[in-house]
């Protein structure tokens, strides 16, 4: 019979790493006597990142003794105590191989429901003193499991632990781990997966990704050429007194690869002596033209864009990466709402290309933000597109000017978009300033749209994603403190920077770290993928070698290396 062998709690603390400060409860110590097990948690307990951790489907993590045994070997080590993996109970027995999703249990006076396994983090590692351990968690298929609380009430070590149900499916911990994060997926078992009512609607989601991937329904197949490639300007044409069209072609004539409407283009524009700048341009074109052309504004003081719109002529040669984004249509059918301001139109233009050409009946919104007429660049192109689709609405917003036909007066602001009493069961794109997506981002919601059905577009540096680190003021960008490495040129494309890599550096992503580059990570390990970044240019080498490779043309910068120089684009 199955024993509960410890309860475990711990509140959240500082914790120094790395040269940051990490506020996490993965510290965890075993309790004497009864605790009271509740809906969200164990008294006493607390987690420093509910992002990842804690709530309702993952109120209390278990982990069992074999598997304690297991890392004892693998480690040599012998100093291993209760709540040393960050569970809150230590069991003897609930293997990760047989436990199934959806298994019940009651151990004293509480009931429970397994909901997912343990999610992979950094801060597991930290706590065992084993970088790596979130890796091997999930390669030696001993992840730990999540269970939520059916019904509060006192446990203490000693429980026995009873199976009341068995779970749907017959989906084991240990597979469904593996579903997630290693290669070689089956479908059928994913499907398997979702039919499970008890399994966390964060997994169900992830898991729903990776089937429409499977079944060919989502995702992108990886960039056209690898690195940057000759394009010829063929025509330069000034749309308004501030934005210009570029028309780049292949230089032998031949038509370049389909593009995806919305997504984008990174230039090497030619600063003199200096090692060439980067930028990256929505294409405005139709995806499938055989040439690509994007809008440039030109920004006062701006090196890049000043050569683009004023200096550059036909014939020139430009390196170009392929096109790249994730900006891009979804299948469906229900409305559509392209919302831009400005030159934010690029690439809802290329939608509008797209939608015409293949004759969308869908309900198409077209709502952008302008100045005035004169600063309506590319409008007569898009008013014809949207007049070939049968369902379109199209309303202009200008600041400064009078009201006119499809216009409306005023900046296109969160009352006047919720005004317009748009479909709350719309997809919604929206590109432009940063403060204009944020406030349309707030409008959309505020009228009714679901914020997971609400795309932006962004160019400069991501937001970092980096969980229980505490805040601290942020800093632009930075070459490393100490003397400068001489290792392979990394160039972080969209925070304009360029580095040597370290002599003693380990990875990319420690590299961004000292750099104050934003970075998105979770595990630090290879196997949760938030790490993925697209490569503009080069190569690189892993170590450790992840769980599972990321897609053509990405690269997992936690364990990555560069083996000569790179463009990351981040």
């Amino acid at each position: 019979m199955p024993s509960l062998l410890s309860v475990n709690i711990g509140l959240p603390k500082d914790v120094a790493w790395q040269g940051r400060t990490v506020h996490t409860g993965v510290w965890k110590y075993p309790v004497h006597g009864p605790a009271m097990v509740r809906r969200l948690n164990i008294d006493g307990d607390g987690q420093g990142d509910t992002q990842g951790h804690g709530g309702e489907m993952r109120a209390v993590l278990v982990y069992q003794i074999d598997s304690y045994r297991h890392w004892q070997e693998h480690f040599g080590r012998d100093d291993l105590s209760h709540g040393q993996f960050g569970e809150n109970l230590t069991v003897d027995g609930l293997p990760d191989d047989e436990v199934c999703i959806g298994d019940r249990y009651r151990i004293g006076e509480a009931e429970f429901e397994v909901t997912q396994p343990r999610v992979t983090c950094y801060r597991v590692g930290m706590r065992f003193g084993e970088p790596e351990l979130p890796a091997l968690l999930v390669s030696h298929h001993r992840p730990g499991f999540y269970m939520r609380v059916l019904r509060e009430g006192h446990i203490e070590a000693g429980d026995e632990i009873v199976r009341t149900r068995t779970g749907p499916g017959a989906l084991t911990v240990a597979d469904t781990d593996a579903l997630l994060y290693l290669p070689g997926r089956d479908p059928a078992m994913l499907r398997r997966a979702l039919d499970i009512p008890a399994l966390s609607p964060g997994w169900q989601g992830s898991f729903r990704e990776l089937l429409d991937d499977a079944e060919g329904t989502a995702g992108a197949d990886g960039p056209a050429w690898n690195g940057f490639r000759a394009l010829r300007v063929t025509d330069v044409v000034r749309e308004s007194a501030t934005v210009s069209s570029i028309r780049l072609a292949a230089p032998d004539g031949t038509r370049l690869p389909p593009a995806r409407a919305g997504q984008y283009l990174t230039l090497r524009i030619p600063d003199g002596a200096r090692p060439a700048a980067l930028r990256s341009y929505s294409l405005s074109s139709a995806p499938d033209a055989g040439t690509y052309r994007i809008s440039v504004k030109h920004e006062p003081h701006g090196m890049a864009s000043g050569y683009l719109t004023a200096r550059l002529r036909p014939d020139t040669v430009l390196q170009v990466a392929a096109p790249r984004g994730e900006f891009t249509l979804t299948e469906g059918n229900g409305p559509l709402l392209l919302v831009s301001a400005g030159i934010g139109l690029t690439p809802v233009l290329s939608m509008l290309h797209e939608l015409a050409a293949r004759g969308c009946d869908r309900e198409i919104w077209w709502i952008h933000g302008a100045r005035s007429p004169h600063e309506h660049p590319l409008a007569a192109e898009a008013h014809a597109l949207l007049a070939e689709l049968p369902h379109a609405h199209e309303h202009v917003f200008f600041s400064a000017a009078t009201e006119g036909e499809h216009a409306h007066v005023g900046r296109l602001t969160e009352d006047k978009l919720i005004a317009l009493s748009v479909p709350a069961d719309a997809t919604a794109y929206v590109c432009g300033p940063a403060s204009f997506m944020a406030d349309m981002q707030h409008a959309l919601t505020t009228a009714g749209i679901d914020p997971a059905r609400i795309h932006t577009e962004l160019f400069g540096a991501l937001p970092a994603i980096n969980p229980g680190l505490t805040a601290r003021a942020a800093r632009p960008p930075h070459p490393p403190s100490g003397p400068p490495g001489t290792g392979p040129l990394v160039t972080f494309a969209r925070s304009g920077l360029s580095v040597p890599f370290p002599d003693n550096g380990r990875s990319v992503l420690e590299l961004a770290d000292a750099c104050d580059v934003p970075a998105r990570w979770s595990c630090r390990t290879g196997v949760c993928h938030t790490c993925t970044t697209p490569l503009l240019s080069g190569e690189v080498a892993y170590a450790p070698d992840p769980l599972e490779p990321p897609p053509e043309g990405e690269v997992l910068i936690c364990c990555a290396r560069p083996g000569g120089d790179i463009v990351l684009d981040m």
